[in-house]
């Protein structure tokens, strides 16, 4: 059956393009041997030659090194892979990391995982667009901090970091920098020869790709230990099977992004922005207006319940996020409304949607005229607003 939804959430996944699943099918059915039987047999070699064919065009987008690019099973995996590893490795100098509290999780939980373990980890404050203050993080960097790890896109209101700035105060105070570009990657570029980050976090599920898959930029010269023991694949720093098929499909993904998709999307994002933010009353956008990855936008609606927005949405067919509690196993406000200034009541009026190639203007127009309907309605019944 046809699945009519309007799909809105696209930082949680992407819908897969048939040109990426094409581009891996052949690694299941005709060239499936593993890339470490280069030695024994032909198909062995035509493995290990797709994956590092794929290797160089992950490293093409950022302007690296094919041999600084290490395959993973995704962003979760790789941002453990950085911070794990680097802190192992540089222990004996210091235990001291540094981490914004607005991270994704696998960041924030790697980062509280190590604090229980002995390490001091500072949470450096954002403003209330979710922007870092540099001079707090330059004065937070001590004689002990082994490394900082800031995203370069928050995952839930798209503030862009200033990483060039913040790479460069790491490189003066001699500190190793990690950034999570899972929700920027390909949609904002990174030029490692410009910007001087050490480690980066890059995913294949954001940009149209299969999941469980994605990589981890890893500057040459960076000290850093294998985390995860078994084989001796990805330079002896991930053990495990190599994933042809995922890693041919995520470097197809990437080839497929353009700057034009990304102008086309951001014109979308604005579009929604603009018509919700003058069509509805007592509305907030969360995040910087200036300072934003072209994909998402990110709404509260106060006098409503997210949870009951995204419903009411999800029976008229479109598909949207939310910050609301109810839809947290945690049971908590989304800990980046909370650390942006916002509170709990911003936390779960609000909405997260998130663009990619397959949204059109006719169905973002009928999601927010759906909005707008729902709005009202869940407001006349609310006795907040009546007192407004």
């Amino acid at each position: 059956m046809e699945d009519k939804t309007a799909y809105f959430d696209n930082s949680a996944s992407t819908r897969l393009d048939e040109r990426v699943f094409e581009a891996m099918k052949p690694y299941y059915f005709d060239t499936y041997a593993v890339a470490t039987s280069e030695f024994a047999y032909s198909m062995g070699i035509d493995a290990k030659e797709a994956l590092e064919e794929a290797r160089s065009t992950i490293a093409d987008s950022l302007n690296a090194s094919p041999g600084e690019i290490v395959f993973t099973s995704g962003s979760t995996e790789s941002s453990n892979m950085a911070i794990k590893g680097v802190t192992s490795a540089l222990k004996k100098k210091g235990k001291h990391l540094i981490v914004s509290k607005i991270e994704d999780f696998p960041v924030l939980n790697t980062a509280k995982a190590l604090e229980k373990q002995g390490f001091e980890v500072d949470f450096i404050e954002v403003d209330d667009t979710g922007r870092l203050n540099t001079e707090q993080l330059a004065e937070t960097i001590t004689d002990e901090t082994v490394l900082v790890s800031i995203q370069h896109a928050n995952q839930e209101i798209g503030t862009l970091q200033d990483l060039e700035s913040i790479s460069n105060i790491c490189r003066e105070k001699g500190v190793l920098l990690h950034t999570d570009a899972t929700h920027s990657f390909t949609r904002v570029p990174i030029d490692v020869q410009k910007i001087p980050v050490d480690l980066i976090t890059v995913a294949s599920h954001t940009i149209h790709g299969p999941r469980g898959v994605g990589g981890l930029y890893i500057r040459k010269d960076t000290p850093i230990n294998k985390w995860m023991d078994g084989g001796f694949q990805e330079f002896n720093l991930r053990a495990g099977l190599e994933n042809i098929p995922g890693a041919v499909g995520f470097a197809k993904a990437v080839e497929l992004v353009t700057e034009e998709e990304n102008r086309q999307i951001k014109a979308l994002r604005d579009h929604l922005i603009e018509r919700i933010s003058s069509e509805i009353t007592d509305v907030i956008l969360n995040g910087s207006k200036e300072h934003r990855s072209p994909h998402n936008a990110n709404i509260t609606l106060h006098y409503v319940e997210g949870e009951s927005l995204t419903l009411h949405l999800d029976m008229r067919g479109f598909a949207v996020s939310t910050g609301s509690a109810c839809f947290s196993r945690s049971l908590e406000a989304s800990h980046v409304i909370l650390g942006i200034g916002g509170d709990h009541e911003r936390a779960h009026g609000s909405l997260r949607f998130t663009f990619s190639r397959y949204n059109t203007l006719e169905e973002t127009d009928a999601m927010v005229d759906a909005i707008k309907e729902i709005v009202a309605q869940l407001r006349e019944i609310s006795p907040l607003y009546e007192k407004k």
